[in-house]
C-alpha cells in the first residue's frame, strides 16, 4: 500500500477477559552470542550504524541441529516449572511463530508431545504479534471454561530466513523462545482492556515470498532469494510508530486508568528507536520500560514472552499491577493489553 497516511494503526474493537492469570514464565535464548564486531568481521556492516539505527549489539542465534520447537519446549518446561502446573492439567498448546519446524505437522504438536501434555495443540502465526494472538486466545479458552490451563508459547528460529547479504535487515533478528501458563484468577485479574487487529493492505511492507501454495519452493525462486525475509523499514517504522501510540492510548483509556497507574510497559523489542518515538509521544515514565532487545535483536513472537519472563526474574512484576504489553508486525498485525497481575 502506498499511500502511508491512509493505512490502519490501532482503532479496533476494544475488549476484556478477566478472571484469568499467569500462572508461571519461562524463556529459552541459543548460548550462540553473535556480536555486532562480528558481523562487521564476516559482512564488513558498521557495527555503529547498528546501534545508532536500532539500540541492538548482540543476538542469539541457533545452532544447525536445533530448532523451533527444541527452543518451545526448553521455555514450555521453564514455565510449567515455575507455574507449579502439572502436565495433565494443560488443556491446550499454543505456539505463535512464523518459523516452524515444518509446514507439517504443526510445531505445536510436536511440543504437546515431548512436554508429555495430552491435549488440543496448534500453531499459530501472526508474526511479531503472534504471543498476543495467542495469549488472547488461550485465555478466552480459560476464561469460557474449555481449558484448566493453556501453555502459550512464543518462538522464532529467525536466523534460518533471513539474507545474509540484506546488510539492513540481518543484524536486526536473533533466535528465541519464551512461554506462559495460563489459568484461573481472580475477578480482578486479566486483560482489563485489549485490541488486536490486522491490515492487509501492508502485506508487502514485511514478507517472506517463497514456502507457501502461491509460490511453492523452486530453484528459480531460490536464485532470486525469495526464501528470505524482505522489508520496507522506512514504512514499518512509521506505521509503528503510530501504532502503538494509538493501541496504548485506546487500551489505557478504555481501562479507565492512566499511564501512572501502569507498573511496566513491556513492548515488542524490535528497534529501539521505534519505542523512544512512541514513548516520547506517549511521555511514558523511561524507568517503566522494559528494554532486552539490545542482547537479543528482534526476536519476533518470542520478544514479549522472552522480555515477561526476566521481568518476572527481576521481580518487577508484581500481584495486582498494571503490565501493559504492544506487539506489532507482518501482516500487517498488531496486539495491545493491559494485564492485571
Amino acid at each position: 500500500m502506498s499511500d502511508q497516511a491512509t493505512r490502519q494503526t490501532g482503532r479496533s474493537p476494544l475488549a476484556r477477559i478477566i478472571g484469568v492469570r499467569i500462572l508461571g514464565t519461562g524463556s529459552f535464548l541459543p548460548p550462540r552470542v553473535v556480536t555486532n564486531q562480528e558481523l562487521h568481521e564476516k559482512y564488513g556492516i558498521d557495527p555503529r550504524w547498528i546501534v545508532q539505527r536500532t539500540g541492538i549489539h548482540e543476538r542469539r542465534m541457533c545452532a544447525p541441529d536445533m530448532a523451533t520447537g527444541d527452543m518451545c519446549v526448553e521455555a514450555g518446561r521453564r514455565a510449567i516449572e515455575n507455574s507449579g502446573v502439572d502436565p495433565a492439567e494443560i488443556d491446550l498448546v499454543i505456539v505463535a511463530t512464523f518459523t516452524p519446524d515444518s509446514p507439517l505437522p504443526s510445531t505445536g504438536c510436536r511440543v504437546q508431545q515431548r512436554l508429555g501434555i495430552r491435549a488440543p495443540a496448534f500453531d499459530m502465526q501472526a508474526a511479531c504479534s503472534g504471543f498476543m494472538y495467542g495469549l488472547v486466545t488461550g485465555m478466552q479458552f480459560v476464561a469460557g471454561g474449555c481449558a484448566r490451563h493453556a501453555l502459550v508459547i512464543g518462538a522464532e528460529t529467525i536466523s534460518r530466513v533471513v539474507n545474509m547479504a540484506d546488510h539492513r535487515t540481518l543484524p536486526l533478528f536473533g533466535d528465541g523462545a519464551g512461554a506462559a501458563i495460563v489459568g484461573r484468577g481472580s475477578s480482578e485479574q486479566g486483560f482489563v482492556s485489549y485490541t488486536l487487529g490486522a491490515d492487509g493492505s501492508g502485506e508487502d511492507l514485511i514478507v517472506q515470498p517463497m514456502g507457501g501454495s502461491r509460490m511453492p519452493p523452486s530453484c528459480a525462486a531460490i536464485q532470486h532469494n525469495l526464501q528470505y525475509i524482505q522489508m520496507d523499514g522506512r514504512a514499518v517504522f512509521k506505521w509503528a510508530i503510530r501504532l502503538v501510540c494509538d493501541t496504548v492510548q485506546d487500551v489505557i483509556s478504555a481501562a479507565g486508568v492512566t499511564f501512572d497507574d501502569v507498573a511496566l510497559f513491556i513492548p515488542h523489542q524490535a528497534n529501539v528507536r521505534i519505542i523512544d518515538a512512541a514513548a516520547d509521544l506517549l511521555k511514558v515514565d523511561r524507568r517503566k520500560i522494559f528494554l532486552n532487545l539490545q542482547r537479543y535483536g528482534n526476536t519476533s513472537a518470542a520478544s514479549i514472552p522472552i522480555a515477561l519472563d526476566e521481568a518476572c526474574a527481576q521481580g518487577r512484576v508484581r500481584p495486582g499491577d498494571l503490565i501493559l504489553m504492544s506487539g506489532f508486525g507482518a501482516g500487517l498485525t498488531w496486539g495491545t493489553g493491559l494485564l492485571r497481575w
